[in-house]
C-alpha cells in the first residue's frame, strides 16, 4: 500500500499495489493546473481509498474529465476521466519511496516554451 497527500493534509489517500509508472502530461489543461507539467500514476478506482477529504474539490476541467484539487493549499492530486474505472493521482502527491518511474511523456507538441524536453 501506498500513501499520499496534499500539502497541508486536507487530502490524504491509500493506494493499493502495483501502482502503474508515471505519465508526464505536457498539455495546456495540466500546464494551467499545476504550473508546470503534470505526471501521474493511475489505479483502477478499487485501489484507491480516500482516508481524508475535508479540503477536497473537483472541477469539471472538460466535458471528458475531471480534476480533484485542495481548495485550502492548492494541490492539484487527481484527474478522472468521466465513465473510466480509474483514477489517475499526481506523483509528487505520494509519500516517497513511491517505487514509480516516469514511463513516458505525452502531448509534447503543446508543451511550453520555456523548458527543454529530453527524451525517454
Amino acid at each position: 500500500m501506498k500513501t499520499g497527500s496534499c500539502l497541508c493534509g486536507g487530502v490524504a489517500f491509500e493506494l493499493d499495489e502495483p501502482l502503474r509508472d508515471s505519465i508526464a502530461c505536457h498539455c495546456t489543461q495540466c500546464r494551467k493546473t499545476s504550473g508546470h507539467y503534470w505526471s501521474a500514476t493511475q489505479v483502477p478506482n478499487d485501489r484507491f481509498r480516500l482516508t481524508r477529504d475535508d479540503t477536497l474539490t473537483w472541477f469539471q476541467s472538460s466535458p471528458q474529465a475531471r480534476r480533484g484539487f485542495c481548495n485550502r493549499c492548492g494541490a492539484s492530486l487527481f484527474w478522472q476521466r468521466s465513465g473510466e474505472d480509474a483514477i489517475s493521482i499526481g506523483s509528487g502527491t505520494l509519500d516517497v519511496p513511491t517505487g514509480i518511474t516516469t514511463e513516458r511523456h505525452i502531448f509534447v507538441e503543446d508543451k511550453g516554451d520555456y523548458y527543454p524536453l529530453d527524451p525517454l
